[in-house]
């Protein structure tokens, strides 16, 4: 299952972030990121795996947040998340197998079902949780993208390639 991984695909709301949307008296939105999450990204790409973001809301605030990390595929806005997803496969020319999801709630149900790893988040509610491959200790926003990443290139023998560079 993780050997296979190519590619690992985020959700925002509940995974990339805690979940809350501020909104301002003027309805500007802010949205905190957690800082080892973004490094983590970092990492699957100095590994050769690609990132993308598929989420049900649009907002300009990811939008900034996924340039910053390099994040190419992103798919804001979007209520049907497996025409994303079947977008991004034939884009990249790669098998539901050798994608990881990490999804937090119903509406990712139909990725999380075809992917080879399926990740949700602890707070997931119970019908996600029983459809995946493993849950996440790191709350989504507090870690989660980063347990995964971890998990991932320990697997495939990349994570200690990752951590030389910084000793």
């Amino acid at each position: 299952m993780l050997n296979n991984v190519k590619m690992v695909i985020i959700d925002v709301d509940g995974v990339l972030t805690d979940g809350k949307i501020i909104l301002d008296a003027n309805g500007i939105e802010s949205k905190a990121f957690y800082v080892q999450d973004g490094a983590a990204i970092t990492y699957l790409h100095r590994a050769g795996i690609k990132t993308a973001i598929i989420s049900g809301r649009e907002s300009k605030v990811v939008e900034l947040r996924a340039k910053e990390l390099c994040i190419e595929d992103v798919y804001l806005g979007i209520h049907n998340k497996l025409e994303a997803y079947e977008k991004i496969l034939k884009k990249h020319k790669i098998k539901d197998n050798e994608i990881c999801y990490i999804g937090d709630d119903l509406i990712d149900l139909p990725i999380l079902r075809k992917v080879g790893f399926s990740v949700a988040v602890p707070n997931a509610p119970s019908e996600v949780k029983e459809s995946v491959s493993y849950i996440t200790n790191a709350h989504g926003g507090y870690g989660a993208i980063r347990e995964v990443t971890e998990k991932i290139l320990k697997s495939q023998g990349k994570w200690d390639a990752i951590i030389s560079r910084y000793y």
